[in-house]
């Protein structure tokens, strides 16, 4: 992990310090699409070929069936399923809040426009399996959904051959039936477009490795496919500190996203070189004791520490690379705040790690990456819903901003637009 004194080093380095971890997302493109391809074509068929090709799985029936849920109570520990309701009651205390309000307003007299929000019906939720179980994934999308009141909540999540028992006991405790034993580019491809017995959904989401997030770019623009939540990348954190910082806690905030996969990337941005040092040290101790440690120490080659002048430009730096995740961890925390602009999820203080939004705070652990949080914020209940805007007019109101309408209408040259208004308006003079 390489440590760079901000100011000592050039403009065009500097830029370059904003920089993800890259990966080949054309040649990523022209595996997935055939697979999509194939999949649209002919169905559960093609989607069982990949499933066996890329994860091993070589059963035939895809959907998990109502003995497969209830067993997974008895394959789980009571401390799991305390700690799931436990998590799952904060995420809906948080989630709640985030219904939007429908209203009305009449614009002019005779004139009433209103925004109402209705649920997507049909929502598909992916749920990775590759070098980790996820079941706070599941918890993260499935609770707004069933707060926005979705009519279909539909999972996918791959395995070679028994399905996680702590997923399959979330959604069993979540009340969700319809989960497929499906993962990667195939899943994607049978939530967007569907099968002959199996209906497509509206939307889909949930993170995943590149060839899951390849996939929901290339069927989130096909018109036969569907919309999709977002298209994250690896997992990041930036933490800033200042000298009072503990190292220890610092080294596992860094260390706890390092561990998702060797292209997470971690920053620490401070103003004291000591600390850095400090860190550094500890990295090494924490990481020995890791399980995931060859995982860890390829993260670790994406990432850096930076030493500022100033807490101030710490921040400026932060805001530029709008990380997933930034932890404050500043003596006078609170005077900071309101300098941040960009970011998936703040962490405030020095007992806020990461790890507790990634669980069990009730904040969503589904968030932007590569820099989106400039102009996007993480999966909501919002996300699982559309405003439907709505307008009436009486027939004073249309009289009222008839000659507004005709007047731009007739502007653009587009007269039929003008007649539209015109033919009523005749209409009421005759009347």
């Amino acid at each position: 992990m390489k440590t760079i004194k901000y100011n000592r080093i050039s403009k065009k380095k500097k830029s370059s310090l904003l920089d993800r971890p890259s990966i080949d997302m054309d040649k990523t493109y022209r595996i997935v699409q055939p697979i999509l391809n194939d999949i649209k074509k002919n169905g559960l068929k093609s989607v069982l070929k990949y499933s066996k090709k890329f994860d091993g799985f070589a059963e035939k029936q895809i959907k998990v069936t109502k003995k497969e849920f209830e067993r997974s109570e008895n394959l789980v520990s009571a401390y799991f399923k305390k700690s799931v309701k436990i998590a799952i009651n904060n995420i809906k205390k948080f989630h709640k809040l985030q219904l939007p309000k429908s209203y009305s307003v009449e614009t002019m007299h005779g004139i009433k426009c209103a925004r109402e929000f209705r649920p997507i019906e049909n929502v598909g939720l992916y749920i990775p399996g590759g070098t980790a179980i996820l079941p706070s994934t599941l918890m993260m999308l499935a609770v707004p959904a069933i707060i926005a009141k979705c009519k279909r909540i539909v999972v996918c999540s791959p395995t070679n051959e028994k399905i996680s028992p702590e997923v399959l006991y979330v959604a069993k405790f979540l009340g969700i039936t319809e989960f497929y034993k499906v993962g990667g580019s195939q899943a994607i491809g049978l939530l967007a477009y569907g099968t002959t017995k199996i209906k497509k959904v509206d939307k889909i989401f949930g993170p995943g490795n590149q060839y899951v997030t390849a996939a929901k770019a290339l069927v989130s623009i096909d018109p036969k496919g569907c919309a999709i939540d977002m298209l994250a990348g690896p997992s990041e954190v930036l933490v800033i500190a200042d000298e009072y910082a503990n190292p220890k806690f610092i080294a596992a905030d860094l260390l706890s996203q390092a561990e998702h996969g060797n292209d997470s990337q971690v920053i620490l941005c401070t103003t004291s070189k000591e600390l850095a040092t400090k860190v550094i040290e500890e990295i090494k101790k924490q990481t020995k004791l890791l399980p995931r440690k060859l995982i860890v120490q390829e993260a670790l080659k994406n990432s850096r520490i930076i030493i500022f002048n100033k807490i101030e430009e710490a921040i400026c730096f932060s805001n530029s690379y709008a990380p997933e995740h930034l932890i404050i961890n500043l003596r006078k925390v609170k005077s900071y705040l309101p300098k941040i602009k960009n970011s998936g999820s703040v962490f405030v203080g020095k007992y806020s790690p990461e790890s507790v939004g990634d669980y069990a705070s009730g904040t969503n652990h589904s968030l932007p990456t590569y820099g989106y949080a400039k102009s996007n914020g993480g999966v909501s209940v919002e996300q699982f819903m559309k405003g439907i805007t709505f307008q009436g007019l009486s027939k004073k109101g249309l009289e009222n901003i008839s000659t507004t309408v005709i007047h731009l209408a007739e502007t653009e040259k587009l007269q039929a637009h003008a007649n539209a208004v015109k033919v009523r308006l005749e209409k009421c003079l005759k009347n």
